[in-house]
């Protein structure tokens, strides 16, 4: 089994190809005449469209206050619904099946997420051989046959 630092390592370097194959593409669309017309069209389509909404928001502002307390209060109740389904999972304690209107059972999911944190390690980071290959060479848009792209990361 990979260790932890194995994994991370393979993902920062996917994360790296990611980021030069956006970053060819982005060049690629810019150097676009068509693409940037079209991007100059929509600009215009879009100030026109706010435009409109601003109008209609004037004349519902009051539901749309009322959608805001009830945005809120969703939040609220969804973050009860967390904190008591992990407090019974902490007590070693079964969880009630939730079913909706339709009949739909619901169950808990719990994910484990890292993040960067604000001490930086003094000793000199961990590299793979991948990784140093990846940098001495330049990345080209068609490089993107071997990596798919994930829009959500």
């Amino acid at each position: 089994m990979k260790s932890l630092q194995e994994v991370f390592n393979q993902i920062q370097i996917v994360k790296k190809q990611q980021k030069d194959l956006r970053g060819a593409y982005r060049d690629a669309l810019a150097n676009s005449e068509e693409f940037q017309q079209l991007k100059d069209q929509l600009e215009a389509l879009k100030l026109k469209k706010k435009q409109v909404e601003d109008g209609i928001k004037l004349e519902y502002a009051s539901e749309l206050n009322k959608l805001d307390e009830l945005k809120t209060e969703l939040e609220e109740q969804n973050t009860m619904l967390s904190d008591i389904a992990l407090t019974h999972i902490m007590n070693g304690e079964q969880l009630e099946e939730l079913v909706d209107h339709k009949n739909q059972a619901y169950e808990p999911v719990l994910s484990v997420k890292f993040k960067k944190s604000d001490i930086a390690k003094q000793e000199e980071p961990v590299r793979s051989v991948a990784a140093e290959e990846f940098e001495d060479r330049k990345p080209s848009i068609m490089d993107a046959g071997f990596l798919e792209i994930n829009p959500s990361m």
